[in-house]
């Protein structure tokens, strides 16, 4: 095999294209491709930071969903406590109402039963002096007399 000039001048424009591929060729291929990476490990970075991220606020969530449910359960608690509380107040304003009516009654029940004694007293009264008045005017006969009195016995 001979070594001519087609040959020589092959060699010297393949040594040319890769002199001057890995002069500017090269480099901004490397960087592009390094910056790719570059850009691919930073998204990775970000899409991990951000399931970190996602992680901590569902914990956050739950926390405060836990939170709110405890607030809710004693709140609710807390009404149920104050209905009963409203429930036993009213029990103890009826029962004293009650009370404070019987009372009422008891004294008007009292206040009619003075006056009907006042009134049967006052009726005796005069049932004895009408009595005593016919007794007064009869002459006294012990038959008329016990008469009488029979007589005023029967109308009291």
């Amino acid at each position: 095999m001979q070594i001519n000039a087609t040959f020589l001048g092959q060699g010297i424009a393949f040594a040319i294209l890769i002199w001057f591929s890995w002069k500017f060729i090269w480099p901004p291929l490397m960087r592009a491709i390094e910056e790719r990476q570059q850009k691919i490990a930073e998204g990775l970075a970000a899409a991990d930071n951000s399931q970190k991220a996602l992680a901590q606020a569902q914990e956050k969530v739950n926390d405060e969903l836990k939170a709110a449910r405890a607030k809710a359960n004693e709140i609710i608690e807390q009404a149920h406590q104050r209905a009963n509380q409203i429930v036993d107040a009213a029990k103890v304003e009826a029962i004293a109402e009650g009370a404070r009516q019987k009372a009422l009654v008891d004294s008007e029940i009292e206040a009619s039963a003075n006056r009907a004694r006042e009134d049967l007293r006052r009726q005796v009264s005069l049932l004895a002096v009408s009595g005593a008045e016919k007794l007064l005017r009869r002459e006294i006969d012990p038959a008329a007399h016990k008469a009488l009195l029979d007589e005023l016995a029967a109308e009291i």
